[in-house]
């Protein structure tokens, strides 16, 4: 009578502490979130189709996202590049006049090594895109500045004159398809890269220059603006100009920047009475890829530590403490593929394990962002992941005997017992 209860003569089930894991997959898609609260997909918080007891363990599956990203783009603070104009081109060093050159020397002079900064268009580039779009928005940036000049002075007939002749264009960028580096190039005037210019000030640092660009949560030293995608570090580069008159930048390879030019891709621009040209090189190689990872943040399931970029600051050089996170994400997922396309996959590290089991879980909070701490952004285009939950149902102790009718068959017996 000792499973009897007193009140009911019903016996009761002794509790075995034996569990059964039973898995539940759940599949999340981003376009089903209340798109009202949140309107981007980077972060939003979702409600789960039931209620998940006893949670033991959660993990990664399978996973889908649009490769539609934007290497360069606002959110990433590198659509701009700083440079200055040094020696401008003055035709009365020639001891000759001509009209819109002297203009240009007038107009540029204004600006005597004051920073100009072009902007380049958000998207993603293949190297001879880059160049190409380089070349043109150099040169608009100088047609703007001498066009605001020539309105400013009130001369509309030669601000006419100057936009029919096509504005400046003695800049010229190339891809060198051997070194992998980008060639900057003045067919006139000598110039700067300012990759030290405030344009690329860290977030503590900008204050009010650059709000057009947004900087990084952390300090930055490999991808810290549109240079270091180009192969440059953060020292100014001055160009330099070639020490023997009809001797020009050559590539050897071949043909550079147009069928038959047999690799001298910058001569001096004939209108002009000048023997020399100006060149930068970049000193690594380009890199147009972007981000190689990101990684998914999902409130109460992070279990990833992560390194932050070394400061040098009083605290890390006073300590041994790390400036890491502990805790700070989910999963830690690789870029695989470049844009346009989709890429798939399931092989992933990601689990978080319950000890005890997580009692309920129903509804989660997923972020997405890159290490530096900026958000990833797929626009409208929808991508989904599963999550695997293991759950511990509680079983009740049976005992159970099994017969083995293939032992019998060859005239033995077989049986065997045990508990559930």
């Amino acid at each position: 009578m000792s499973n009897l209860n007193r009140q009911t003569s019903y016996p009761l089930i002794s509790n075995a502490n034996e569990y059964m894991i039973v898995q539940k997959v759940v599949s999340i898609h981003s376009e089903d979130r209340n798109i009202k609260k949140y309107p981007s997909a980077t972060q939003f918080e979702i409600e789960l189709p039931e209620d998940y007891i006893n949670v033991s363990t959660v993990k990664l599956g399978s996973y889908t996202f649009p490769a539609n990203y934007n290497t360069f783009s606002l959110e990433h603070g590198n659509l701009g590049l700083a440079f200055t104009m040094d020696k401008i081109y003055n035709p009365a060093d020639y001891e000759y006049y001509n009209e819109l050159q002297d203009i240009i020397f007038n107009a540029l002079s204004q600006n005597q090594d004051g920073e100009y900064v072009t902007v380049i268009t958000p998207g993603f580039y293949s190297p001879l895109q880059i160049a190409t779009e380089l070349t043109n928005r150099l040169n608009e940036t100088i047609t703007n500045a001498i066009s605001v000049y020539l309105n400013d002075t009130n001369q509309p007939e030669l601000l006419n004159k100057f936009i029919l002749l096509g504005g400046y264009d003695q800049f010229i960028v190339i891809y060198n398809d051997v070194k992998q580096t980008l060639w900057f190039g003045n067919k006139s005037s000598s110039f700067t890269i300012k990759n030290n210019s405030k344009l690329y000030a860290f977030k503590d640092e900008i204050g009010q220059i650059g709000q057009c660009f947004t900087p990084s949560s952390l300090p930055d030293f490999s991808n810290w603006g549109l240079p270091a995608y180009l192969g440059f570090t953060r020292c100014p580069v001055q160009s330099t100009s070639n020490t023997i008159p009809g001797v020009y930048p050559r590539f050897y390879y071949g043909d550079a920047a147009e069928p038959g030019d047999n690799g001298y891709w910058i001569k001096p621009d004939p209108n002009y009475k000048n023997k020399f040209v100006y060149v930068v090189e970049t000193p690594a190689k380009i890199n147009l890829m972007g981000n190689s990872y990101f990684y998914m943040e999902i409130e109460g399931l992070n279990n990833i530590d992560e390194t932050n970029p070394f400061e040098d600051t009083q605290f890390t050089s006073t300590t041994n403490i790390t400036n890491g996170r502990i805790n700070s994400a989910f999963a830690k997922i690789a870029v695989s593929t470049t844009p346009v396309s989709q890429w798939y996959d399931s092989n992933t590290e990601a689990i978080k394990i319950f000890n005890p089991p997580a009692e309920r879980i129903r509804r989660i909070k997923v972020k997405l962002r890159y290490h530096d701490g900026k958000m990833v952004t797929f626009g409208k285009f929808p991508w989904s992941f599963n999550l695997i939950f293991n759950t511990l149902q509680p079983q009740q102790l049976k005992s159970f005997m099994t017969y083995n009718p293939i032992a019998n068959s060859v005239g033995g017996t077989s049986s065997a017992s045990g508990k559930r």
